[in-house]
C-alpha cells in the first residue's frame, strides 16, 4: 500500500528478528501482537507477562485460551541517550523529560517499526478476521503501538492497549488538532503547494482539524495514504499507567490520552496508585476485561 512504500533515497530498513510466537491453548481464533519496551526483547519480555496472574485469577493464556500471542523483537540499533550503544529499540528518541526536543531522531525508526507492525497486523487479520486482532505495547512498545494505530490505513481492528507509555509527537499533533498549529519556528512545520493540496478544504471544521493532526504525523513519517481516513477512531484504546512511574511520567500518559481524545479516538485510561514502570495484577485484570469486551465473537471472519 502507499503508506508502506519506502521513500526515495531511504536507507535499507532495519532487521527485525523473528517474533516469539506462543500458540493458543485451544483453537486459534484471536491474535494479540505485544510489543516490549526499549532495551528488552521478546524472550525476556514474554515470560513475566505470561506468568503473572491477574487479580481476577486469570493468566493471559487462561483468560484467552484461543489467542495466539505474537511477541515481536525490535531491531538492534544505536540509542543516542545510551551514548550510541546498540540496544533493541523500536525507534531512537531523546530523554523523555525533554520529549519535545530533537523529535526528528524518532522518524526513521518509528516509520520502519510501524510498517513492520502493520505487516504483522495484516497477516493475522487474514487468518482470524479483523475483529479478532489486538495490538498491545509496553513503554516504547506502547508509543509504537499508538503510532501504528494512527498511521494504520486498513479497516478498524479489535483494540489497542498501551501500558506505561506515551505518544510520539503528541505536542505537535495536539496543537494542530486544536487548530492552533505549530509555532513558526517549529522544525517540523511544512509549507508549499503539496501540503496545501493534502489539507485543502478541511481547516474550517472540527473534523478537519483532527485530520490535520493525524495527517501531520503521517507526513512526518512519510506514511501518507491515498485515502487518509480515520480507521483509528473506530479502534478502542485502553491506556494503563502507574502514578509512580519513574521512567515514563504519568503526565506523558495523560498527554497521550488528551491527544488521542482530541483527534477523535475512543480511549479509556486507568491509573494505578503507587505503581512504577511496570504492570500489576490489577492492571492486567482491567486489560483482560477491556479485551474481552472489544474482541469479536472468536470465529474467523476470513472471506473465501
Amino acid at each position: 500500500m502507499a503508506a508502506d512504500t519506502p521513500p526515495r533515497g531511504a536507507s535499507a530498513p532495519p532487521a527485525y528478528p523473528e517474533p516469539l510466537i506462543v500458540e493458543p491453548l485451544q483453537d486459534h481464533r484471536q491474535t494479540f501482537i505485544i510489543l516490549h519496551g526499549r532495551g528488552s526483547f521478546a524472550v525476556k519480555f514474554a515470560p513475566p507477562l505470561l506468568e503473572m496472574v491477574a487479580s481476577s485469577g486469570d493468566s493471559l493464556q487462561s483468560a484467552f485460551p484461543n489467542a495466539k500471542l505474537i511477541f515481536p523483537t525490535a531491531s538492534l540499533t544505536r540509542a543516542t541517550i545510551y551514548k550510541r550503544s546498540y540496544t533493541h529499540q523500536w525507534f531512537n528518541n531523546w530523554h523523555l523529560e525533554d520529549h519535545t526536543k530533537r523529535q526528528d531522531m524518532m522518524v526513521d525508526g518509528l516509520r520502519a517499526s510501524c510498517i513492520y507492525i502493520h505487516s504483522l497486523l495484516r497477516k493475522e487479520i487474514e487468518v482470524v478476521g479483523i475483529k479478532n486482532v489486538a495490538l498491545w505495547g509496553l513503554s516504547q512498545g506502547c508509543a509504537t503501538s499508538l503510532t501504528s494505530l494512527l498511521t494504520w490505513d486498513g479497516e478498524p481492528f479489535a483494540a489497542t492497549v498501551g501500558m506505561c507509555g506515551w505518544l510520539p509527537f503528541s505536542n505537535v499533533i495536539k496543537d494542530i488538532a486544536a487548530d492552533e498549529g505549530p509555532e513558526d519556528d517549529d522544525p517540523f512545520a511544512h509549507s508549499g503547494d503539496e501540503d496545501e493540496d493534502l489539507f485543502s478544504g478541511s481547516k474550517n471544521s472540527e473534523a478537519g482539524s483532527r485530520n490535520l493532526g493525524v495527517a501531520y504525523l503521517r507526513e512526518e513519517l512519510e506514511m501518507k495514504t491515498e485515502k487518509p481516513g480515520e480507521a483509528f477512531s473506530n479502534v478502542p484504546v485502553f491506556l494503563a499507567h502507574g502514578t509512580e512511574d519513574e521512567r515514563v511520567s504519568i503526565d506523558l500518559g495523560r498527554e497521550a490520552k488528551a491527544c488521542l481524545d482530541l483527534v477523535g479516538a475512543e480511549v479509556l485510561m486507568s491509573e494505578y496508585e503507587g505503581l512504577g514502570h511496570w504492570y500489576s495484577e490489577d492492571m492486567l485484570r482491567d486489560i483482560f476485561q477491556f479485551l474481552k469486551e472489544k474482541l469479536g465473537p472468536g470465529e474467523a471472519e476470513v472471506e473465501a
